[in-house]
């Protein structure tokens, strides 16, 4: 008994000295700035000199500033035109590219390869692409007889043409992981649906949906969370116009801090879109967690 327990501890330890340098990194790179970020949200700090304590003054300012309040509509409107085209459409995607169809593999590459490009890149193709006189976009709704529209220049399209851009960008990310959660469906099951006569629609919402569960709450939650995070389109493609219109949060934290040098302001936002983040975090994870338990 006394060599068991000898034995475990020995395992305990060379199990912690493993996971060791792991959570070195992990406190040092997550939890340490997360700290350092909320202690410099209580301060007045610039670039130069010390910060000087005001307690949660930052905060008052924020909540009065409507530059903040129109930064976080934006970010929530650019969620709401890129979340569900991105989950449903690489959902839909993903359902095309699994069936036995000549050249998928091309496809398959050429879907998920906006992904590898650069931000600044999608960025230039897109501003290109969306031109108000010159872009192809306008150039093949001129052919049809359509009027060209100002995408980027615009107040009412800029977001619109952004979340275009984001989309392309991004959707092939969420193709991949349904194509290999669709990929992990027993094909007997699907082979005996087909033998009970079950139709297409019946086999989708009775088999295929509930089976993908988890990569819906995957893909739905990494979704919130980089498009709560939406900067490098904004930053290259309209740099937050016309008239504040595509000001997303995180873009309003870079003018803040590496423009007008209010460090702890910008830290102020910085805690703000992170509990934003973990507000909406937790409510993805409850509402497939309620759907998982009554499953």
């Amino acid at each position: 008994m006394h060599k068991q327990s000898s034995r475990g501890w020995r395992q305990a330890m060379w199990a912690a000295l493993f996971l060791l340098p792991y959570f070195i990194l992990f406190i040092s790179l997550k939890i340490g700035p997360l700290v350092v970020n909320f202690w410099m949200s209580l301060q007045e700090l610039d670039i130069i000199g010390k910060g000087v304590f005001n307690n949660f003054g930052n905060y008052k300012v924020l909540f009065q500033d409507r530059l903040f309040w129109r930064s976080l509509n934006n970010t929530f409107y650019y969620l709401v035109l890129v979340g569900p085209v991105n989950v449903a459409g690489g959902f839909l995607l993903a359902m095309l590219l699994n069936q036995k169809l000549k050249g998928r593999i091309i496809t398959r590459t050429v879907v998920f390869m906006p992904y590898v490009i650069m931000v600044t890149v999608v960025g230039a193709i897109w501003r290109w692409l969306l031109d108000g006189r010159f872009g192809l976009l306008n150039y093949y709704l001129q052919k049809i007889g359509l009027e060209s529209v100002p995408w980027l220049s615009s107040s009412s399209t800029a977001m619109i043409g952004i979340a275009m851009a984001s989309v392309w960008w991004t959707i092939g990310y969420n193709t991949v992981i349904y194509l290999a959660a669709l990929q992990d469906i027993p094909k007997d099951i699907l082979n005996a649906a087909d033998i009970d006569g079950a139709g297409p629609l019946r086999k989708l919402f009775a088999i295929i949906i509930p089976s993908v569960k988890g990569a819906t709450a995957f893909v739905v939650l990494t979704t919130v969370i980089y498009s709560m995070q939406v900067f490098g389109q904004v930053y290259t493609m309209t740099s937050g116009g016309p008239q504040y219109s595509t000001v997303t949060l995180v873009h309003y934290l870079y003018v803040k801090g590496f423009r007008e040098f209010n460090l702890g302001y910008s830290s102020t936002l910085g805690v703000v879109l992170f509990f934003v983040i973990l507000a909406l975090s937790a409510l993805v994870y409850a509402t497939f967690g309620e759907r998982k338990a009554k499953g």
